[in-house]
């Protein structure tokens, strides 16, 4: 059965996604893409598409702005450009988009059906029925200005919309996955994510199968326009509001400063002490590299979870802002040849396992598992205190935001030894024997 995963708050941000930024997310988000194909498979990627704490983690992972509205369009539109000379390897076609991209998304799935062998009007249906449903079936006050659709050779998909209300300046996004899909009207969304804004009308909802079937009964039994003229008599009546179930939801705050309630700082901790004991020891030739450094390995370590963590992982999107920063300058700005890198490093060892290479691969993983293992065992510094030395760090960097280059700091940064933030161990815990 299809399920909703939950619903997040998102505040509406305008702007562009500059250029530079713009062709590093997509040549990220095609790397962590095949990465995750390769180890999981193409339905599982479907199915982080469709989780909403995943994909706010990726946009974040990626430089966007860690908490807007932004990330749904500037995520799609990376995975479109990105994907797009891989879609024979991976067998995954990115259609539509925003605005009047959405409107060209059934010609899109007809293309790919033509290729594939796919039914192209089945597709090109759904296409049309999804948009629908959350523009007329959800009635919550959003309006849709996004509609992406993810298409698997097998006909699997995903699709990832997302509408505005002006009034509170708030965005929802709603995700749909194929699998296991048998109604577009019986709870059909994978997820919801927006802000409550008072009462929904959701006739997709499969308690509202009485509703649907009563307001054929009356179109059919009294027309059109006697409906018309009841429903304005019962709007001037009082009505008792329906009790609406509560899903989890994933609130993403309006200030841009990433701070501390944002942020599980012992996983944050985690990550850093990973770099600092796998990196010198996995990596060592990577670290050889000139300018590669312990800095590069903290960000593959936020990458690493992204591509291997559990949906548990990802409750705090904000964390994973501290890879690659964000291009408003929050938490700092982004770190562009620490960004250049860990693009490096994640596509070679993407093109050594596909030569059936897998331990540079295989070695990324490992960061991700000792991670985690360390969380209990480590502290480090405050998070106040991590961002204001990536922030004194950020020209050494290549800091850059939609402000232009980052000037030198006049602050010096206290950085440990290996540009890596030094993590104080609690209790070491016996040497792990790490899974291959």
């Amino acid at each position: 059965m299809t399920r909703r995963s939950g619903s997040a708050d998102m505040p509406l941000h305008g702007g562009r996604v500059p250029q530079w930024l713009a062709d590093r997310m997509s040549s990220l988000g095609a790397v962590i893409t095949q990465a995750i194909v390769h180890h999981y498979g193409r339905d599982e990627f479907l199915r982080r598409l469709a989780h909403p704490f995943w994909f706010q983690s990726f946009g974040a992972v990626m430089g966007m702005d860690w908490h807007s509205s932004g990330i749904t369009t500037s995520v799609m539109g990376a995975l479109k450009r990105g994907l797009a000379p891989l879609s024979d390897e991976l067998g995954l076609h990115v259609c539509g988009g925003r605005g009047r991209h959405s409107r060209h998304t059934p010609d899109e799935l007809t293309a790919v059906a033509d290729m594939t062998g796919l039914d192209g009007a089945a597709l090109a249906r759904a296409s049309r029925l999804v948009a629908k449903v959350d523009s007329a079936a959800v009635q919550d006050g959003f309006n849709l200005y996004l509609h992406s659709f993810v298409l698997a050779d097998d006909g699997r998909w995903v699709v990832v919309q997302q509408g505005m209300n002006g009034g509170s300046r708030y965005a929802r996004r709603y995700h749909w996955l194929s699998e296991g899909l048998t109604s577009f009207v019986a709870d059909p969304h994978s997820a919801i994510d927006g802000k409550p804004l008072g009462n929904i009308v959701n006739l997709a909802d499969r308690r509202a199968d009485r509703s649907r079937v009563a307001q054929l009964d009356l179109l059919r039994d009294l027309g059109p326009d006697k409906v018309a003229r009841e429903v304005s008599a019962l709007r001037t009546a009082e009505q008792a509001a329906p009790e609406q179930g509560m899903l989890p939801h994933l609130v993403m705050p309006e200030h841009h400063d990433v701070r501390s309630g944002d942020v599980m700082i012992r996983r944050l901790h985690g990550a850093l002490a990973a770099a600092a004991d796998r990196g010198p020891e996995d990596f060592q030739d990577l670290l050889l590299t000139p300018g590669v450094g312990a800095r590069t390995v903290e960000a593959l370590a936020m990458v690493a979870e992204v591509v291997h963590g559990t949906p548990c992982r990802f409750a705090d999107p904000a964390r994973f802002s501290m890879a690659h920063g964000g291009k408003d300058r929050h938490p700092f700005p982004v770190p562009t040849e620490v960004y250049d890198r860990t693009i490096a490093m994640l596509k070679g060892a993407v093109e050594q396992a596909s030569l059936g290479n897998d331990e540079r691969l295989e070695a990324i993983r490992r960061l991700d598992a000792q991670a985690r293992r360390l969380e209990q065992w480590v502290s480090g510094p405050s998070l106040d205190d991590h961002i204001a030395a990536e922030r004194a760090q950020s020209h050494a960097y290549g800091g850059r935001s939609v402000f232009g280059w980052e000037p030198p700091s006049k602050a010096k940064a206290e950085r440990p030894k290996a540009e890596a933030v030094r993590v104080e161990k609690k209790r070491r815990p016996p040497r792990f024997a790490l899974t291959p």
